[in-house]
């Protein structure tokens, strides 16, 4: 970097932090400066990447690093945020009487960013609504609906690493935003002065219990009636499900579960896990543990914020009083068992999925007379599905409720999980037999995923390149039947950065970047008859899946030159 432009971010870094309101990041901000003065070339690359434009706001709203700078999630970003939003909300006739709810997890600096939301939207002549405590992202949606109000706004970074947060928008229609809302807000935003000018107002009415009460209500009214006997076990990773979670099976008739203590209370540094999220290896150890000595029936698990569910499920014939005995199922097979478990209660309308999740869901909608839809990833598309009765995507995300939350939501879906366990045991059986089942009715449909997390974005789209550039003919030893460029669009979907490739025997890869995260993730699935009506059929269908599975990763992963 030149001396011009070194004095040139030093001089835009003391602007920025002439109008920045936290005195945290102001003194960490001139830290990076003092070093930057002295000749550190360390501090003058954090520096430039702080202040390398803008955090992007998207349809997924703000996601990234807490700390001072245009390039980080900070008091200054999320004013003019809330102040683009509000002024959206304007230009689209909201007035004095509309209001805006706000939410917020339990990460660092989500109740700041939260008042700081509110102040602004106040300030804008608009209503403001906060939840009275950090609470998870569902029931923030669910109040955007039942309260009328003409956004939401949830203040969280999901099942990001500790030292990330977030900014997640609801219109009035309680779905997150699509294009070109995203578009409009972002050029909102950015039209905002000087953050001074910016007007700002009370923080809001805090709102009591009531709204939170009508949402676990609401969730326990989902349950029918039938079978409680179910040992539980339950982590909330450190996040927010923790209360509802056990008030909602208190009302539903389930017993007590067993919570992993240590990881009981919400704390935004995620102290037990490398990375909060189930998905991730290691994150469920301590709840498997507990669940071995314990002799429970079922693990489950919500992600920080309580909008995603993952389980845990001890292995046929396996020792489960031993951590090894047990096995975390995957998001595809949770939405295999929710669907068969709804559509046996009756629902109807629309079983929908993202793209990225096992062609299984179609399968089954189809054997019941049911209509089934793929979309772009994500639950701002599968919410907004016209006549939706469940909708599921593969990273742990469940829409069982639509008709009161239209987005994915870990506590509902937690629930029914349990009401399922609990009615296959009553009849002498398991999750495990109910998902040997669906592969006897529609084949085995066994998915995995590649996923590699870069600390260069450069590695993403040399990937990404290289196979638009030289498309594979084959994968794992199965010929690539079709090749789809997502970017292009489909018949059915808009445009998206992805490939698809359809291969022999009613297998497929799906390779796309992260939208939320720095990682490309390769999706694979494939389908293997079962031979005879046996468990053993079902077991010699599961190893040649996974030797399919192993190839298919292998070669992917060449073909990526990852």
């Amino acid at each position: 970097m030149s001396t011009a432009d070194t004095s040139a971010l030093i001089a835009s870094a003391r602007d920025w932090m002439a109008e920045d309101p936290d005195p945290r990041t102001r003194a960490e901000l001139a830290e990076v400066l003092t070093a930057v003065e002295a000749g550190d070339a360390a501090a003058l690359a954090d520096l430039a990447d702080r202040f390398d434009g803008t955090l992007e706001f998207g349809t997924a709203g703000l996601r990234g690093a807490l700390g001072p700078g245009p390039n980080r999630m900070n008091r200054v970003v999320v004013s003019r945020a809330a102040a683009g939003l509000a002024a959206y909300l304007r230009d689209h006739g909201a007035g004095p009487g509309d209001t805006v709810v706000v939410g917020y997890d339990a990460r660092r600096d989500s109740d700041v960013f939260a008042r700081d939301t509110a102040e602004v939207v106040t300030g804008a002549g608009l209503q403001a609504h906060v939840l009275p405590r950090p609470l998870p992202t569902p029931l923030l949606a669910y109040a955007v609906r039942e309260l009328g109000a003409v956004a939401g706004v949830m203040v969280t970074a999901s099942h990001n690493p500790p030292e990330d947060n977030g900014y997640k928008v609801y219109l009035g229609d309680g779905c997150q935003i699509v294009p070109p809302a995203d578009a409009e807000i972002s050029a909102r935003i950015a039209a905002v002065g000087a953050l001074a000018d910016v007007p700002r107002g009370d923080g809001g009415t805090v709102l009591d219990d009531e709204i939170v009460d009508r949402y676990l209500d609401t969730v326990a009214g989902l349950a029918g009636d039938g079978p409680r006997d179910l040992r539980i076990v339950y982590t909330p990773l450190h996040g927010v499900g923790g209360v509802p979670v056990r008030q909602v099976l208190e009302t539903a008739g389930f017993a007590e579960p067993s919570v992993v203590p240590e990881q009981e209370e919400p704390d935004g540094t995620f102290p037990t896990v490398a990375f909060p999220n189930p998905e991730e290896p290691g994150a469920m150890d301590a709840a498997i543990a507990l669940a071995a000595r314990t002799g429970a029936d079922l693990v489950v698990a919500n992600d920080p914020d309580a909008d995603r569910c993952a389980a845990a499920v001890p292995v046929p014939g396996a020792d489960a009083s031993a951590p090894s005995g047990w096995r975390m199922l995957r998001g595809d097979e949770v939405g295999a068992l929710l669907a068969t478990h709804l559509l046996a209660r009756g629902a109807d309308g629309i079983f929908a999925c993202s793209i990225v999740s096992s062609s299984l869901l179609g399968r089954i909608a189809e054997a019941a007379g049911r209509p089934h839809l793929e979309t772009l990833t994500g639950f701002k598309w599968i919410g907004r599905v016209e006549g939706l009765a469940f909708g599921y995507e593969e990273a742990l995300g469940y829409c069982v409720d639509p008709g009161s939350v239209r987005d994915k939501d870990g506590v509902s879906a937690l629930l029914l999980l349990c009401e399922q366990a609990a009615a296959l045991k009553a009849e002498g059986r398991t999750l495990s037999d109910a998902l040997d089942d669906i592969a006897r009715a529609h084949g085995l449909h066994a998915t995995d995923q590649l996923s590699v997390r870069v600390a260069d974005l450069q590695v993403i789209r040399d990937a990404m390149a290289r196979l638009r550039a030289t498309p594979p003919t084959e994968l794992g030893g199965l010929a690539v039947t079709r090749a789809e460029d997502l970017a292009r669009g489909t018949a059915d979907l808009p445009p998206t950065d992805g490939l698809r490739y359809h291969l022999g025997g009613g297998a497929r890869v799906i390779v796309r970047p992260s939208g939320t995260e720095p990682k490309i993730k390769c999706y694979l699935e494939v389908v293997v008859p079962v031979e005879g009506g046996e468990a053993g059929g079902v077991a010699a269908a599961r190893i040649v899946a996974a030797q399919r599975l192993d190839a298919l990763k292998l070669g992917v992963k060449a073909a990526a030159g990852l």
